[in-house]
């Protein structure tokens, strides 16, 4: 009887260790391969959606140009807080929105946003497993998905890389004074690809150009050759595209472009 119990309770514990590991997998995890960057990560996630995504992971809203974000941002409070109401899907396990939370809590921690859940406010952000990692530009009205496919998606820069499209932020190299920093290399571009290396009319909000920022393509972003499409300037050595944070000027510019620096 003693042999039995003993044999039913290995088996168990076996079990559980098996669930726990078919529970977990790399994505959950805040590891990443340091030579990887966020958006090879993103593309990579992206290859079988992009056809109705701009740059690679930028939703376009059919009332509005993706590459005019005006009288977007998300609403200060009287506290002077900026709340932005969002709820995950169940689609993620524990340790997935565990890794969700931890980005949100950065931006909490560093910046006067405040992700808020969601109560039956007008504007939110619903964070889904649609397919891949993508996100629109600035608060849309009404609902808004923030895509972080289970399969690929859950890291913590890839979380704050979509949050930040959301709060209203292109990606840095396509910033309307890049030329002075990096540059294009069109013919290693694949074809039909070069227009998302289009410079935008942006709001530098007075800021150094940013080759660590979370936004930032890495050297090989839609290449055909394996060659760089991005050679920084008048260094080509300096190192680009963010592997798992927000950086000093990413935070900045968001309490920067929300004006509530030093006031959180």
């Amino acid at each position: 009887m003693h042999r039995k119990l003993a044999s039913i309770l290995v088996l168990l514990l076996g079990l559980s260790q098996v669930l726990a590991q078919e529970d977990q997998d790399p994505s959950s995890t805040e590891e990443i391969d340091e030579e990887v960057d966020i958006s090879t990560r993103i593309l990579e996630a992206n290859q079988k959606i992009s056809g109705f995504l701009m740059e690679g992971d930028v939703a376009i809203p059919r009332d509005r140009n993706a590459r005019k974000c005006s009288n977007c941002k998300w609403k200060k409070s009287p506290s002077g807080l900026v709340e932005v109401p969002y709820n995950v899907s169940d689609a993620f396990s524990s340790q997935k929105k565990a890794v969700i939370e931890k980005a949100l809590q950065t931006f909490h921690e560093k910046t006067c946003i405040r992700f808020v859940p969601y109560d039956k406010q007008k504007d939110f952000i619903r964070i889904l497993s649609q397919g891949g990692c993508w996100s629109y530009v600035g608060r849309t009205g009404g609902a808004q998905t923030v895509s972080l496919s289970v399969n690929g998606c859950v890291y913590k820069g890839i979380v704050q890389h979509e949050l930040l499209h959301a709060l209203g932020f292109h990606h840095e190299q396509t910033r309307s004074d890049r030329d002075k920093y990096v540059k294009i290399n069109f013919e290693n571009i694949r074809e039909g690809f070069s227009n998302n290396f289009a410079k935008h009319n942006t709001n530098n909000l007075n800021t150094a150009y940013d080759y660590g920022s979370v936004m930032h393509y890495g050297r090989k972003a839609f290449s055909k050759n394996r060659n760089d499409t991005i050679t920084p300037i008048p260094n080509p050595n300096v190192r680009i595209g963010q592997r798992g944070d927000l950086s000093e000027i990413d935070i900045v510019k968001i309490n920067r472009l929300y004006e509530c620096e030093g006031e959180w």
